[in-house]
């Protein structure tokens, strides 16, 4: 059983940053394909970006992403990141860690992050 442990939430003003982490209880080279997304109050969840096996990340097109949130993996700590910037009120959400092997699909507790003044 594979188990994704995030990281690295909390409160943080407008202008904000955050780096949230996602620690695996597996070698990511065991996953097809990890990455991040994030639920808001009232919204549906939201794809920011998927890495590959290979380490090539793949950023949703949305423009709430763009400039602004980086994905990153250290491979010798099993552990993806997330690097947010500029944050919004409109950033606030649970954040989750994904893992896919095979047809298996794996996530994490979440992290809340919360911008606010």
């Amino acid at each position: 059983q594979v188990q994704l442990m995030e990281s690295g939430g909390g409160l943080v003003q407008p202008g904000g940053s955050l780096r949230l982490s996602c620690a695996a209880s597996a070698s990511v080279f065991n996953f097809n394909s990890m990455g991040w997304y994030r639920r808001a109050p009232g919204r549906e969840r939201e794809l920011i970006a998927t890495v590959t096996l290979s380490g090539l990340i793949h950023y949703t097109d949305s423009d709430f992403v763009k400039d602004r949130f980086i994905v990153s993996r250290d491979d010798a700590k099993n552990t993806l990141y997330l690097q947010l910037n500029s944050l919004k009120p409109d950033d606030t959400a649970v954040y989750y860690c994904n893992a896919r092997i095979a047809s298996s699909e794996y996530w994490g507790q979440g992290t809340q992050v919360t911008v606010s003044s």
